[in-house]
């Protein structure tokens, strides 16, 4: 994992800097993963009383995503509708 770091930078602040990237991408990778599946599960769901219960929590997911600029805030938007509108047509 920390071969990279040989072949490139060899200021302090540059070398730390790699290593802050390479947790934060891993952790902005996990995050939009477990979104991603989270809006699955939300999109296969037939029920309405648990895609009612799940909408909340998606929703929330989703702004903080986008608050972190992991996400775009208009995907995000278009991704909160959509799951309402799917939410709402479950009879």
């Amino acid at each position: 994992m920390h071969s990279h770091l040989n072949d490139m930078a060899n200021h302090k602040s540059a070398l730390k800097r790699i290593r802050q990237n390479e947790v934060r991408k891993v952790r902005n990778r996990y995050y939009h993963k477990t979104a991603r599946t989270a809006i699955k599960v939300l999109r296969n769901e037939e029920d309405k009383a648990s895609a009612t219960e799940q909408l909340p929590k998606v929703i929330a997911l989703l702004d903080r995503l986008a608050k972190k600029n992991i996400i775009h805030k208009n995907k995000a938007a278009n991704l909160k509708s959509k799951l309402t509108k799917h939410v709402n047509k479950l009879a």
